[in-house]
């Protein structure tokens, strides 16, 4: 395939579209597209990419949103993190909604956030377990201090064809489904 049809491909990648309408634009096989597809998600990088940040006044919003993999009986959480002031989403994991997965997300976090940031969020739980005391502030959605996430979480759901509530997009492999999300928080970091 020629060097357009895959820049074409992953832009229509970062968009809701099914895999059968993204094939019919370039002109590509469903197969072709479905291999390819897969073989970029795997490979898709698990880290954030943020603007280095000096020690300081930084405030991060957190919240999770759910998806499922295979069957709505396998339910994942996105738990994702977002610096307020620049918006770009400073961390994600991507799993369960339990404590470890809270910790994993926090450990996502580059350190400066896990040292300085007012981090706040609603009043789940994990949340009062894995953050420090001093620097977490839970708040109900009335206060606004969560509203960017908030909006986050839409955006991603309105992008990405695999989060819509009822879908016929589902992803199969939890690696693809991985792929996808951290597809579009690179796309959007880039951006911002």
């Amino acid at each position: 395939k020629a060097k357009d049809t895959f820049d074409l491909v992953n832009l229509l990648l970062l968009e809701k579209l099914s895999l059968a309408g993204i094939a019919r634009v370039p002109q590509v096989s469903e197969s072709w597209l479905q291999e390819y597809v897969n073989e970029a998600y795997v490979k898709v990088a698990r880290t954030v990419s943020v603007t280095p940040k000096a020690q300081g006044k930084l405030t991060v919003a957190m919240d999770e949103l759910w998806s499922f993999v295979d069957c709505k009986g396998n339910k994942q959480w996105i738990w994702l993190a977002m610096e307020v002031e620049t918006r770009e989403i400073v961390g994600c994991h991507v799993g369960d909604r339990s404590r470890a997965a809270a910790r994993q997300r926090w450990q996502s976090l580059p350190a400066v956030y896990r040292q300085c940031a007012k981090v706040y969020t609603d009043d789940w739980e994990a949340y009062k377990t894995v953050i420090p005391r001093k620097r977490h502030c839970a708040v109900g959605k009335e206060s606004g201090l969560t509203s960017y996430i908030e909006r986050l979480n839409n955006t991603m759901r309105q992008r990405i064809s695999r989060l819509v509530r009822k879908t016929l997009s589902i992803s199969k492999k939890l690696e693809i489904h991985m792929g996808a999300i951290w597809g579009f928080i690179h796309e959007y970091n880039r951006l911002v």
